[in-house]
């Protein structure tokens, strides 16, 4: 039953996004920049309640609350093709920095260029990276919300911490605060795989750190914090959802969790 439903949730899923990008392009291109980022927007609560009747999978949000007034950079875990756009719906004015190649796509680059993303080549240096700076300032000017994830890449659930220092860097020259949010959604969708599972999860929006700090203090704070919410959250998420295939990942690092719980109870 799983796999049927799987396939039938990716099939739906990626034809709702060809669909809504072809029948929607008249207006999308002709709209203003943030009328039209009601698509991609609504787009996002079409895959939630795809997810939820199709698959049986459900989220809750906590902590909407620490999201500040105007710009800041929200720093996610990242597991899973969800976490891209799964809270685009409650962000007023996101934009991203993505590889450059993601551009070159045909619907998908020309609906990201209208939203003013910022398209970086990773391997790029000096000159290049100065100018990805000022874009990213140009448009956090005007009180968008830049989504960075500190890992830079998905890592499945329960996996050891690889954050990159960039974050820090960005925080030091821009200067505004950064909203860690913890979430196991690879638990659901797991990276590398067309199966999805049913179940429960917690999105958890962290108070935001604010600006100021040293970078090298504020890059251990982040780690710390993060990694402390997305522990809380395997387990919970774990014991609320026992019939979850875990990931060896997840596995060993419960076993380290409930270790460590056991020597302190």
């Amino acid at each position: 039953m799983i796999a049927l439903r799987s396939v039938l949730f990716n099939t739906i899923f990626y034809a709702n996004l060809i669909i809504r990008m072809i029948v929607l392009s008249p207006y999308y291109f002709v709209a203003p920049r943030l009328t039209a980022y009601a698509i991609p927007k609504n787009w996002a609560r079409s895959n939630h309640w795809l997810m939820r009747a199709i698959v049986g999978t459900t989220f809750e949000i906590e902590g909407l609350e620490n999201l500040p007034d105007g710009s800041y950079i929200l720093a996610p875990k990242h597991q899973s093709f969800w976490d891209t756009y799964a809270l685009l719906p409650w962000l007023k004015d996101p934009v991203y920095i993505l590889k450059r190649e993601l551009m070159w796509i045909p619907l998908f680059g020309w609906y990201a260029k209208k939203q003013r993303v910022i398209p970086v080549n990773r391997g790029a240096r000096g000159k290049v990276m100065v100018e990805v700076l000022k874009r990213t300032k140009e448009e956090l000017s005007t009180g968008r919300q830049l989504i960075i994830y500190p890992e830079g890449t998905r890592r499945p659930p329960g996996a050891e911490p690889v954050y990159k220092y960039g974050i820090a860097r960005m925080y030091r020259d821009l200067n505004i605060p950064v909203v860690p949010v913890a979430m196991h959604p690879g638990l659901f969708w797991p990276r590398r795989s067309f199966r999805r599972y049913p179940g429960h999860f917690k999105v958890r929006i962290l108070p935001p750190i604010m600006p100021g700090m040293d970078p090298d203090a504020f890059f251990a704070q982040l780690i710390e914090v993060s990694e402390r919410a997305s522990d809380e959250l395997l387990l919970q998420t774990v014991e609320q959802n026992p019939h979850l295939p875990l990931p060896p990942t997840a596995v060993e690092r419960l076993a380290e969790l409930r270790k460590l719980k056991a020597a302190t109870a």
